[in-house]
């Protein structure tokens, strides 16, 4: 089997756009870059597209490597034939090759095992065939000093037949689709968690049933947590009666019913002892895995959303990060994000300074020429918000609430302790919300994606699937957006399309000997930076008033010469065809195509000249929660807040409505037509308004609506 046909017959995709899409892969090019500047290769496949042919790359290795493996096995006991070796060698599925393999897996001490010891496997095979009349009179034969009678001996007969049932690849598909079409999945509370505190928010699971295959992921994943805290107890389970009708249907051959009657207590034991706990247990871990695919699909959904939030741009910002008792931790930062000044106020109680506070910001505003001020969304922010509004500026300020979920790991993390060794952590964490205001993408980067709080189970999933999906999406965002190579930090260019954190190092610190980058062919300058890795990274990065002014556009070098041609055709210097619209509207594009370059990446390059380095996000804008509603207590079912979307998942969205507890707003209350995608509706950072349906003042729970 080849991987192009192995991946064709599960993507959508033209062979020649996946025999290409592979081939680039292995000369280890990143999908950023194969989507963007390889599109004639790819027949235009978009980077999920290519992603996904890289995971069924991996999984298809991963199968071929299991191939080997079991084949040198099967090989060393010579029972390898030529048409197990040509059925392992077609095998598309893991669970078919591993029931292929089963006979041949080296066992424990099994049942079997000790009746085959005992000398029974002759006896088993008598009554497997199903024609002796009489197998009591057959078992006597076998009694010896480690049998002591017939029924002994029938008792270690039927072990082997078991187990021979339990191997039979027949028996086990056949079985598979019963199970993956009628399982159920039951959940049981145990008895002595079931009045404890703890145990309550998972009250729904206490007597739970429903089928497997309907079963939504958030649900399933629940109720596995559950029942790793020991709360509730999970069993998978089908009708017994069709399960063994089936194994009936391929096992039993003859009517002759001494022998029958041997072989069908066989299948029941088979069914009850091996296939049924085996195929549970594979259908369980098959549901949790399609629950991990669904949930990571949600994180990293709703990751990108949020590394894509909205900058403010480079601003001088005053950055507060409010307490009560503590105080209120204030940082003033310049238009790169520069730590120009901080220290503590305390406007809140128990102190209550509020007029040397309120004099205080007024001064650093001044002094410091600030053009935004972000406060974090945590503990006093409403207060701290209020009254920053309550202070006579000498001009407008936008005061911007900041999420600020994530901003304490980061404060203790190795790279703020890199970036700020001489300031404590409190310091760090203020820093962090204003610069999250200037731009999230640059500043989240250096965050563990798990620690922003934007995920659905994400401790319960597969962490490896995990933490490669999201550096996926981080890495696809980081390139989207294009990185300024002379402020972005080491933890941001690390994320570029061919660098990663070692060559990320080799940057800050060439640049920083140097004094800055003045061109992408200076690039090639610096230790280890090599002609790929050029390849790989050069159009992503952005170099401001470099001689070329193509170095500051998302046109691959390797495309410049082209668009000189483009220039001189129309008469211009390139300087004066980027950004004139008119001139490049006049450009007929077909005249340039090539050999290696098509009309999908002239039609890009032509885009990029009208808006050379545009930043796809939006500006950031301000929002103001309701005055009135300070704590859950203010909430009156009924009553229509503003709100802001700060979570997504499969079962609905949490909205922050300005106090300490986010609201839900169910699917099913998303809006007046059925919704299947809670992402076709809202996104994250969305302004909404949402109506309170219900408040849950003992379990500090908030139902909202979105319906009109």
């Amino acid at each position: 089997m080849e991987v192009v046909s192995y991946i064709n017959s599960r993507v959508s995709a033209a062979e020649r756009s996946v025999k290409n899409t592979l081939q680039l892969l292995n000369e280890d090019c990143t999908i950023p870059f194969i989507a963007r500047y390889r599109k004639e290769m790819t027949g235009n496949l978009d980077e999920v597209a290519i992603g996904e042919i890289a995971k069924l790359k991996a999984a298809f290795e991963e199968l071929e490597k299991r191939k080997k493996s079991i084949l040198k096995s099967i090989e060393e006991q010579e029972a390898l034939t030529p048409e197990l070796k040509e059925k392992i060698l077609k095998t598309e599925n893991l669970s078919q090759l591993e029931d292929l393999y089963l006979p041949y897996k080296k066992k424990r001490n099994t049942k079997a095992a000790v009746a085959r010891e005992k000398g029974l496997e002759p006896l088993a095979k008598i009554i497997m065939k199903q024609q002796d009349d009489n197998v009591e009179l057959t078992a006597s034969r076998y009694i010896n000093d480690k049998v002591k009678n017939e029924d002994e001996a029938l008792q270690g007969a039927r072990d082997i037949i078991a187990e021979w049932i339990n191997e039979n690849e027949w028996v086990r598909n056949k079985l598979r689709r019963l199970y993956s079409r009628k399982a159920v999945i039951l959940s049981k509370v145990v008895k002595e968690k079931e009045t404890q505190e703890e145990a309550q928010k998972y009250r729904q699971y206490f007597d739970w049933s429903e089928p497997v295959f309907k079963c939504p992921s958030h649900r399933l994943l629940a109720m596995l947590r559950a029942e790793k805290e020991e709360i509730v107890k999970l069993k998978i389970s089908v009708e017994k009666d069709d399960a063994l009708d089936i194994i009936d249907d391929i096992i039993i051959k003859t009517d002759v019913e001494s022998a029958t009657n041997q072989v069908f207590i066989a299948i029941e034991d088979a069914y009850k002892r091996l296939l049924a706990p085996a195929l549970s247990n594979e259908l369980l871990k098959t549901a949790k895995e399609k629950a991990d695919t669904d949930a990571i699909k949600v994180f990293s959904g709703n990751l990108r959303q949020l590394l894509l939030a909205s900058p403010l741009g480079e601003k001088r910002i005053l950055a507060i990060d409010p307490g009560f008792k503590s105080g209120c931790k204030v940082v003033c930062l310049d238009e790169n994000g520069t730590l120009k000044h901080n220290e503590n106020i305390y406007p809140h109680p128990p102190q209550r300074e509020t007029g040397p506070a309120m004099k205080k910001i007024k001064s650093l505003v001044n002094a410091h020429k600030i053009e935004a001020i972000a406060i974090g969304n945590g503990t006093a922010s409403r207060e701290t918000e209020a009254f920053v509004k309550r202070i006579a500026f000498d001009r407008d300020l936008q005061v911007f609430v900041v999420n600020e979920s994530g901003a304490s790991v980061y404060s203790a993390s190795k790279v703020a302790r890199e970036e700020f060794p001489n300031f404590d952590v409190t310091v760090r964490g203020a820093v962090s919300i204003g610069r999250r205001l200037s731009d999230p993408l640059a500043e989240l980067v250096k965050i563990d994606p798990k620690a922003i709080g934007v995920g659905q189970y994400q401790h319960d999933v597969d962490q490896n699937k995990l933490k490669d999906e999201l550096d996926t999406v981080v890495m696809s965002c980081v390139n989207q957006v294009g990185v300024n190579i002379n402020t972005a930090s080491k933890s941001l260019l690390s994320y570029v399309s061919g660098i990663g954190p070692s060559l990320a190092e080799s940057v800050v610190k060439y640049r920083s000997e140097k004094g800055g980058i003045n061109s992408r062919k200076e690039l090639l300058k610096i230790p280890r930076l090599g002609n790929k890795a050029f390849e790989q990274c050069a159009a992503f990065l952005r170099i401001t008033d470099a001689e070329n002014p193509l170095d500051n556009s998302a046109v691959h070098p390797e495309s410049y010469s082209l668009v000189e041609k483009m220039a001189a055709d129309q008469k211009v210097a390139l300087t004066e065809l980027i950004g004139n619209k008119e001139l490049i509207s006049k450009i007929n594009i077909n005249n340039y195509c090539t050999e290696q370059i098509g009309l999908p990446t002239l039609t890009d390059i032509v885009k990029e000249l009208e808006k050379p380095g545009l930043d796809p996000r939006q500006k950031a804008k301000v929002f103001e929660f309701a005055k009135d509603i300070k704590t859950i207590e203010d909430l009156k079912t009924g009553m229509t807040v503003p709100g802001i979307v700060n979570n997504i998942t499969n079962f609905g969205c949490f909205v922050d409505i300005g106090i300490k507890e986010s609201g839900l707003v169910h699917i099913s209350k998303l809006s007046n037509e059925y919704v299947s995608d809670v992402n076709s509706v809202v996104q994250l950072h969305q302004h909404v308004s949402v109506k309170v349906m219900e408040v849950d003042l003992a379990r500090k729970r908030i139902q909202l609506s979105m319906v009109d």
